[in-house]
Parts: structure tokens; sequence; C-alpha cells
């Protein structure tokens, strides 16, 4: 098996959600880490996924809002400082799809969630490493992680949706066997 670690300049985790059920708002980690243990040579299917992310990275590109997810509110950034998902398997469903079902966990709660996955091919970069490329997307329901805030406009309308829309492009670097033994 080869082992991948997520090249962070060349990848994006993002998650959108419904805001007044009117508009969507986007935000990203700036900090967090990925490895995929697997073949391309066989597809990568049965590969092993993990992934963590810091939680003190969020950015919604609004400073007050970014401190409110954080806040216990929803994240708990104090008590819960990373997000974690490791995979339980990595199941090849047509030519470069997947899906990838795994144990995400958010606040000390784990649930198990499946990404639609498509594999975008891999090439040699300038520098001769391997890269991979691949789109993640799925939906996870907040309340079940109890990321539970709430509240209700005047009018009756709900302010944050239940829903998370998750979006991840990432490019993985084959790790060389001198690094695999540092």
């Amino acid at each position: 098996m080869a082992i991948w670690n997520i090249d962070p300049s060349h990848s994006e985790i993002t998650f959108k959600v419904r805001h007044l059920m009117i508009s969507t708002v986007k935000g990203y980690f700036n900090q967090y880490e990925a490895s995929l243990d697997g073949e391309e040579s066989n597809g990568f299917e049965g590969a092993k996924v993990s992934f963590s992310a810091d939680i003190d990275s969020i950015s919604t590109g609004n400073t007050d809002r970014d401190n409110h997810l954080k806040s216990a509110d929803f994240f708990d950034a104090a008590n819960h400082p990373k997000l974690t998902f490791v995979s339980t398997s990595f199941t090849k469903t047509g030519n470069n799809n997947y899906t990838i079902t795994g144990d995400l966990t958010i606040r000390g709660t784990t649930k198990s969630v499946t990404l639609e996955a498509e594999y975008h091919g891999s090439m040699v970069d300038f520098y001769g490493n391997t890269k991979a490329g691949f789109h993640l997307s799925g939906s996870i329901n907040r309340h079940d992680f109890g990321l539970a805030w709430n509240a209700v406009t005047e009018a009756g309308g709900i302010v944050v949706s239940e829903e998370v829309k998750l979006e991840l492009d990432v490019q993985m670097s084959k790790v060389t066997i001198a690094e695999a033994v540092a």
C-alpha cells in the first residue's frame, strides 16, 4: 500500500449552510491534515482515509460569525479543538466515482457519514512528485453532532439550516519511501 498526504496548498475544505433559508454562507478550514493509504494501480479500491481539521482555523469571512462558530453554541473549540474523519470503506461505484463511508467526530459525537468522491486522475509534478486529485461532497445534519444552536426571526424564519453541505477539493501527494521512513 502507498501512503498519500494532502497537499494543503492545492486543496480546499469547505462547507455551506443556508442562512435565513434564502442565501448560502460558505466557510472553510485553514488548518487540516489528511492521509490516504491505498494503491492507485487498483483504482484506490479499499483505501483508508483519515482527516482532521483544527476548529480554530474555521473562516467564513466574518470574524463575529467565526467566533460564534468556535463557541459552545456550535463547535465548542475550547473543549473539542478538532473534527476528525476515519474511513470504514472506500468503494468504487463507477469509472472514476467512489463512495467513502467513515466515522465523523464533531464535539465528541461520532456518526457514520458517506461522501461521494470523484477521482480526477494523477500526474507527476515539476519536482517528480506523484499527485492525485479528488472532489468529495456530501451533507450532514449539524444537530446530529450537537451543533444545535438555533434562532428564529421575529417573522418566524429559521436563521441557520440544519443541513450542512460539505465540499472538498483535494490534491494528494504520494509519500516516497525516504519520507515514510523519516
